[in-house]
């Protein structure tokens, strides 16, 4: 009797686990924003803020749980980047980031895929490619290494990743052209610079959007 009780029990939990799926989540660390949260995972900052019920993305705490979605569901949770509201704020006029040979391109296979990759000097200027407002400037994203995000309105946000140091803070205001870093060394210890556009949290082929090179 002890023994059937036992199944009968298990098999509660196993039909509890399915009918009570509890969306992956992400606990907030030191350096961490919210967009450099919806950056790493491929999501649209606004999802991540309305999922949780932020209404200021600057007030995350360290160790705050995030969820990923609001979906409870027996089966695993969709991608919640699909899920993102319909902006259709106006693309800026872009213009290149950093002059110099694309050595890496969107789609190619490699660690960062969602973005282009410029050849340059150590120390080259890399410049804000519109005007915008700094939601990101740090370290806390190892694969970009020193990156600045750059969010030019409600839909566009560009990234710049690879900076050997940043001349920008996060909150800060730029204008198109402005130095916002420095090019450091990317893959295979070679001076690029890393640039990725992403529209409502989807990447874009930069090449696609930027002016025809010289």
């Amino acid at each position: 009797m002890r023994a059937l009780s036992v199944i009968a029990l298990a098999g509660l939990a196993a039909c509890s686990s399915l009918t009570h799926y509890e969306p992956q989540g992400y606990i907030v660390r030191s350096g961490d924003t919210l967009y450099s949260i919806a950056w790493r995972h491929g999501l649209d900052h606004r999802d991540l803020a309305r999922w949780n019920g932020l209404t200021d993305p600057n007030r995350i705490v360290v160790g705050q749980r995030l969820v990923f979605t609001t979906q409870v569901s027996s089966q695993p949770a969709s991608r919640p980047g699909t899920q993102s509201r319909p902006v259709n704020a106006s693309a800026p006029v872009f213009s290149w980031p950093s002059r110099g040979n694309i050595v890496a391109r969107f789609g190619e296979r490699g660690i960062l895929t969602t973005g282009i990759g410029i050849a340059g000097r150590v120390g080259q200027e890399i410049l804000a490619a519109a005007p915008g407002r700094v939601v990101y400037a740090g370290d806390g994203l190892p694969d970009y290494g020193q990156l600045a995000i750059i969010e030019h309105n409600e839909s566009w946000l560009t990234a710049y990743g690879h900076n050997r140091s940043l001349a920008v803070a996060q909150g800060q205001t730029v204008s198109r052209g402005q130095k916002i870093g420095e090019m450091g060394l990317g893959p295979g210890r070679e001076p690029r610079l890393y640039f990725e556009i992403r529209r409502n949290g989807d990447p874009l082929d930069p090449l696609g959007l930027l002016p025809d090179s010289d």
